[in-house]
């Protein structure tokens, strides 16, 4: 109930008098509810969880704490009638589409909503306990199964393949899905940010791009490891070697009280120091939680600033288009003195 009563508190300092809850991950994050249709309804004194007849069974088992309303028919209807007489609303402007906000002025009459961006953003980029430990736990399957594609990456495998195969070895181990879409991306691919797994086959002197995550408890692992098929040649080491210096440049200074921005820069530098920065194009990294892209972020835009307890990725990369890429990605948490890096798969330049 820690999580709500923060949740008012906001409210009450903005002289919000409520707030509905719409977005999925809020929801859950709020009640424990991991249904896909339910919002929730906070006010001072009551929490309402309402949903349709093929999640009360479901969400009365999840949601201690919140009383359960059978919202058949018009949800935002019932959503109205249930609030009843509140003289204005908070809604979450950032996931609320422009329908959906006149269906909920009509169905609200009177009351008056206020679109605000969610404060669930903020009170969620600081984990609790219990949430570092399922996020460890997700990173640590991740590490398993870096340590068990490595013996399969060689010439002739189709990066698809590679990518279905970590898909299954961490179902196979109870991980609940995956974070994100798998990137694996060899040769010219390598150096697509985001590239994520086609039918390209490897071939020798290739570097692969291997990005992943799953989903542990309701939490969200990410890692990045570049590897390189056969002998490396002297502009790739170069690469790899000055990725490596820009993250442990990184994660030695990460600490609370610096910005997004100034974190970035820890990189940024060290890959200016190479002649590399300009193929950087990226932040550094970002928030990690229930969603693998969360507050705060590590770019040069962000004024975030660091506080212990928050868990972020530290992935600096260089991108040489129509040549190769190498990213490099940790996940930490944030501590009173530093970093605890979650990511323990080796970062040795690595030639299968």
């Amino acid at each position: 109930m820690e999580r709500l009563e923060a949740l008012r508190q906001h409210l009450k300092n903005e002289n919000l008098p409520a707030i509905l809850v719409t977005n999925p991950v809020n929801v859950a994050y709020l009640s424990g509810f991991t249904g896909t249709a339910g919002v929730l309804l906070i006010t001072e004194k009551q929490a309402y969880l309402l949903t349709d007849f093929r999640y009360l069974e479901q969400a009365g088992q999840q949601a201690a704490g919140f009383t359960v309303v059978d919202a058949a028919g018009d949800i935002w209807e019932k959503a109205a009638k249930t609030l009843g007489d509140v003289p204005a609303l908070a809604v979450e402007s950032d996931h609320l589409t422009v329908d959906t906000y006149g269906k909920l002025a009509q169905a609200f009459g009177k009351t008056q909503l206020k679109a605000i961006i969610s404060p669930l953003r903020c009170l969620r980029q600081i984990k609790s306990a219990q949430e570092i430990r399922a996020i460890k736990a997700a990173a640590a399957l991740a590490d398993q199964a870096f340590v068990h594609i490595l013996p399969l990456i060689k010439p002739g495998v189709r990066e698809r393949d590679l990518a279905l195969e970590l898909e299954f070895f961490m179902r196979r181990q109870s991980a609940e899905g995956l974070a994100f879409p798998i990137i694996v991306a060899s040769g010219y691919r390598s150096a697509m940010p985001h590239g994520t797994a086609s039918d390209k086959v490897i071939a020798e002197g290739e570097a692969v791009v291997l990005d992943f995550g799953c989903i542990v408890d309701g939490y969200c692992s990410d890692m990045t490891r570049t590897v390189f098929v056969g002998k490396v040649t002297a502009r790739q080491r170069t690469v790899y070697e000055a990725v490596l210096a820009a993250q442990k440049t990184a994660l030695a200074y990460l600490q609370p009280g610096i910005s997004g921005r100034q974190a970035d820069s820890l990189a940024r530098d060290v890959l200016k120091e190479y002649g590399l920065a300009e193929y950087f194009g990226h932040g550094l990294g970002h928030g990690v939680g229930r969603e693998v892209h969360e507050e705060p972020r590590l770019s040069p835009l962000s004024d975030d600033m660091l506080q212990s307890g928050m868990v972020v990725t530290v992935e600096p990369g260089v991108y040489l288009q129509q040549e190769f890429g190498v990213r490099i990605e940790d996940l930490v948490v944030i501590t009173d003195d530093g970093i605890c890096n979650l990511t323990a798969g080796s970062k040795e330049l690595l030639c299968l």
